[in-house]
């Protein structure tokens, strides 16, 4: 499912990217000129006399072209991604995401550090997206969803961030599977630190030249990605104004699917899932719901772990969230070996305690 890098036209890609790092030239205006003339490379040879023809470029954006500086901040970009293993693609050029043409304003240069799957049209992948302030219960069903989707050979893609964007990564990796972190800085600034591990486990993409750090205007733009980069994108929790709304609403803008987890009534982190599926999002509880919506077959069962009696006993009748009392009756064991067997399991990651009752994780 991955590939190696593309070696790209080396000579396109750095007119392309001399373009990204021109003052005053937006992703827009870099294809209007790449169109127009033919390449990036084109539009930086060509006369001012013919730039005054591209649609959309005014003087102050046709003054800027041709920049010494930018010519030699491209040059030093590229050599130093080399030097650290990081791929960059140009919009046109061999290897860059077919699905990122879904969007109005696809970044005109990419850098990827890792191994990047097949991003087809419609790519085999989901985004997860949610709060950062997630309940316990949400990083559970996140992690759940996220780690049946990889087994059933899903990608899973999502935006680096605390909560349910880190629940998400960590299972994908978790299960086998392949994940996708998409950062609102270079993909050498890792945001949040704490993540630094986990970021090393999965394919990182931004549209930041290398050093830029986090700021707060990148986030929403970096959201458009994961939308595009995923034939759905389904938000686990999150307030009606949030980062995760903003993703749904560009996985709609590209045509994509959205799915959203109901939450409990009252619950401010369940308003925006609940807009959502107000507005014919997909109820979603399980991997399989979104696997059944997408076409994509069936959920592989995981993995049964190679367990003691007693926590096998415990774990088998946990088919639904119950009660100490309920477990007793249904496995037979005493109290002390049953709150031990949980315990157990627990610490394993295979079962949780949420209001009173235990159930899978």
């Amino acid at each position: 499912m991955t590939r190696a890098a593309p070696t790209p036209d080396t000579s396109e890609l750095l007119a392309l990217l001399t373009l990204r790092l021109t003052p005053n030239l937006g992703p827009r205006r870099i294809e209007a000129l790449r169109r127009h003339f033919g390449s990036a490379g084109a539009a930086l040879r060509a006369p001012l006399t013919r730039l005054r023809d591209v649609p959309g470029l005014d003087a102050r954006n046709v003054a800027g072209l041709g920049n010494a500086k930018a010519a030699a901040e491209a040059q030093a970009e590229l050599e130093k991604a080399r030097r650290m293993g990081v791929t960059l693609l140009g919009r046109g050029l061999d290897g860059y995401p077919e699905a990122l043409e879904a969007l109005g304003d696809p970044p005109p240069v990419l850098w990827v550090l890792g191994e990047l799957p097949e991003l087809s049209v419609v790519p085999r992948a989901v985004g997860i997206v949610g709060t950062r302030a997630a309940s316990p219960h949400a990083v559970s069903l996140t992690r759940k969803i996220s780690g049946e989707l990889a087994r059933a050979d899903v990608v899973v893609v999502s935006g680096l961030a605390r909560g349910i964007d880190t629940a998400a990564h960590g299972a994908a990796v978790e299960a086998g599977g392949h994940s996708i972190g998409i950062l609102g800085s270079a993909v050498n600034v890792i945001y949040p630190r704490e993540n630094g591990a986990l970021a090393g486990r999965l394919t990182l993409i931004s549209e930041y030249p290398l050093d830029t750090g986090p700021a707060q205007h990148h986030f929403p733009t970096r959201n458009r990605l994961i939308a595009a980069l995923s034939a759905g994108t389904l938000v686990v929790e999150g307030e009606r104004k949030s980062g995760s709304l903003i993703t749904a609403t560009h996985a709609l803008e590209c045509g994509r699917t959205v799915f959203a987890v109901p939450g409990r009534a009252g619950d401010p982190r369940a308003a925006g899932p609940h807009a959502l599926i107000r507005d014919g999002a997909v109820l979603t509880e399980s991997a399989q719901d979104v696997l059944d919506e997408l076409g994509w077959g069936q959920a592989p069962a995981a993995p049964s772990p190679d367990l003691p009696p007693e926590q096998a006993r415990a774990l088998a009748a946990l088919n639904a969230p119950a009660t100490l009392d309920d477990l007793q009756a249904t496995t037979g064991l005493t109290l002390p070996e049953l709150q031990t067997a949980l315990v157990m399991l627990q610490l394993m990651g295979l079962a949780e305690e949420v209001g009173g009752r235990w159930a899978r994780r």
